[in-house]
């Protein structure tokens, strides 16, 4: 079937933004030869008008096209009403199921495969019990039975998805302590799907550089192809990230769209597992968006990311004046702090990040005062690995100020305690913040 496709989208007030379902559409494959919108409420037979419904099926038959692509949630219903207005064989595909036929091509491991098939198996469910309330008007359901053999058929098929996942390791499970354990710190990328997340974390990472890409100053197709298809991975991506000695961690968490069907939502709750455990989350948001939009993408991360420390990211800045900058600095919750103003391609802004980034790590500052000798400057070389080292002064003693997470630092009286006679003694210590 052909992959031309007509947009139809709807808001009850306001012109409707296409841009977004655009990009879904096009990410799932189809090409996109006309679009229709329209302003009003919701109508009960289609979504949108009855008219519009005609103006999109001329359309379709204009363009030889074989799909309709509607920026809303259609109920069973509807989607039938809408079959019908349209030539056969034309498919219909409302938000939902666009965003699921994304998730199902990008599903790369056993656990997205099977979070694919429960957000599926949910909405069915949904579905079915939607068309059985109203059995009496489109005579659709097979028994008047509430709990029928349609029902239950799905619900035992979604029992059988959650078992099979609650039988998969934990993601991360026996890791996340021994890396913290190590001195690694865990940064979470957070943001709506094209913010500039993956870009990002090529900037800060230390084994794959842009560079490393392919990609110089000015060339930046191959991070590029990255950001503009969206959900690119349904897993996380971590790399490695050194920041003045301090170890980090970062990860490119899954994207958040407009409106995220809540089915898949709730089947991907995991995959933010990254985020909401983090020692800091930054909040990467376009500053290119509009102020509403901006808010309320800000707002819709903030309610999945957890209680832990953020740090809001304003990507694309070089795309907007410094007023504007401060008009939308100002409506970001008080308790978020400042944005950071950076550009991800321009690799601008990236120092001022990390070190905001460093303020909000939990780290205590110790100092050690050791004798000379071979076990003490081994200490001196561990201290380096598992921490930022601030000083270092060698004569009749050596005395090393380490700042690091609280529990390397226990770590590290515990190896100074195991050195020489008088190795232990310590000339003081002082806490900058905790977790």
């Amino acid at each position: 079937m052909s992959r031309r496709t007509v947009l139809a989208a709807r808001t009850a007030d306001d012109r409707p933004d296409t841009t977004e379902i655009r990009a879904l559409a096009e990410s799932a494959g189809h090409e996109v030869v006309a679009e229709h919108t329209q302003t009003r409420a919701a109508d009960a037979t289609f979504n949108l008008g009855r008219g519009k419904v005609e103006q999109v099926a001329e359309s379709v038959r204009d363009h030889d096209a074989g799909y309709v692509v509607v920026d809303n949630e259609l109920t069973p219903s509807q989607f039938f009403a809408w079959t019908d207005r349209l030539p056969d064989g034309v498919e219909v595909r409302d938000r939902f199921r666009l965003v699921l036929d994304i998730f199902e091509a990008r599903a790369s491991t056993r656990r997205a495969t099977l979070q694919v098939e429960l957000a599926r198996l949910q909405h069915e469910l949904h579905r079915r019990r939607e068309v059985q309330s109203h059995d009496d008007e489109y005579n659709w359901f097979p028994t008047h039975d509430p709990e029928g053999e349609w029902i239950r058929e799905v619900k035992l098929r979604i029992d059988r998805v959650q078992n099979r996942l609650k039988e998969l390791p934990e993601e991360g499970d026996g890791n996340r302590e021994r890396r913290h354990d190590a001195g690694f710190d865990f940064v979470a990328l957070a943001g709506y799907t094209n913010a500039g997340k993956s870009t990002l974390l090529h900037r800060l990472a230390d084994e794959l550089s842009l560079e490393d890409l392919g990609a110089g100053p000015n060339d930046l197709a191959e991070t590029a192809t990255v950001e503009d298809r969206l959900f690119e991975t349904l897993d996380t991506t971590t790399r490695r990230c050194t920041v003045d000695g301090r170890r980090l961690l970062v990860s490119d968490t899954v994207g958040f769209i407009r409106d995220l069907p809540h089915d898949l939502v709730e089947a991907f709750r995991s995959t933010l597992v990254e985020a909401r455990e983090a020692d800091v989350v930054v909040l990467v948001v376009d500053a290119s968006k509009p102020v509403d939009a901006l808010c309320e993408r800000v707002t819709t991360v903030l309610d999945e990311v957890g209680d832990g420390p953020v740090v809001p990211a304003f990507n694309k800045a070089d795309c907007v004046d410094e007023d504007e900058l401060r008009r939308k600095s100002a409506v970001l919750p008080d308790d978020l702090g400042e944005p950071v103003p950076i550009s991800a391609t321009e690799g601008t802004g990236l120092k001022d990040l990390q070190t905001r980034v460093l303020a909000e790590l939990p780290a205590t500052t110790e100092t050690f005062e050791l004798p000379q000798g071979d076990d003490t400057m081994g200490f001196v070389a561990w201290c380096h690995d598992h921490g930022t080292v601030e000083a270092v002064e060698y004569g009749e003693h050596v005395r090393l100020q380490l700042r690091a997470r609280p529990t390397v630092v226990e770590q590290a009286h515990a190896r100074a305690a195991t050195l020489t006679e008088g190795t232990t003694d310590t000339a003081g210590s002082s806490s900058d913040s905790s977790a």
